[in-house]
């Protein structure tokens, strides 16, 4: 069994989801496996990672706009807002998505339906650097 792991960074431009798939699948074919799993985790709590449609972009606005109704940005709707308004519901927005996913490898690839891409979900209005761990294992 082979194990590669590399760190990459993820600059966002504040809120919204961000595409990743080719730099996850980059490390995928690093790691110079056939078969196996790719763990991909975010080390962050105000941000995420999701799996979904990559071909109509009115699912990601869509999402985000669902999102922000769900946990709305706003001083004095929070008690932590030491970081500003958009923190708090950051953290919310994190709890609802995810940290981690895992991507079956399949000939080498990451077995993505047609239609998923992997993206990086920035909950915080300003820019951001975000750090994301990418696990492959397999043979």
């Amino acid at each position: 069994m082979k194990l590669h792991q590399r760190h990459i960074e993820v600059p966002t431009r504040g809120q919204g989801l961000y595409d990743v798939t080719n730099r996850i699948a980059e490390v995928v074919n690093e790691a110079g496996i056939t078969t196996g799993l790719c763990t991909v985790f975010i080390q962050h709590t105000s941000a995420s990672l999701v799996i979904q449609e990559n071909a109509d972009p009115s699912v990601l606005r869509d999402m985000q706009t669902w999102i922000e109704r769900v946990a709305p940005e706003g001083r004095g709707l929070y008690e932590h807002e030491d970081e500003g308004p958009d923190d708090m519901p950051g953290h919310l927005r994190s709890i609802l998505t995810r940290t981690s996913e895992i991507v079956p490898v399949s000939r080498g690839r990451l077995a993505l339906g047609t239609w998923q891409a992997l993206y990086v979900w920035e909950h915080r209005s300003a820019p951001h650097t975000r750090s994301v761990i990418v696990h492959v294992q397999g043979t």
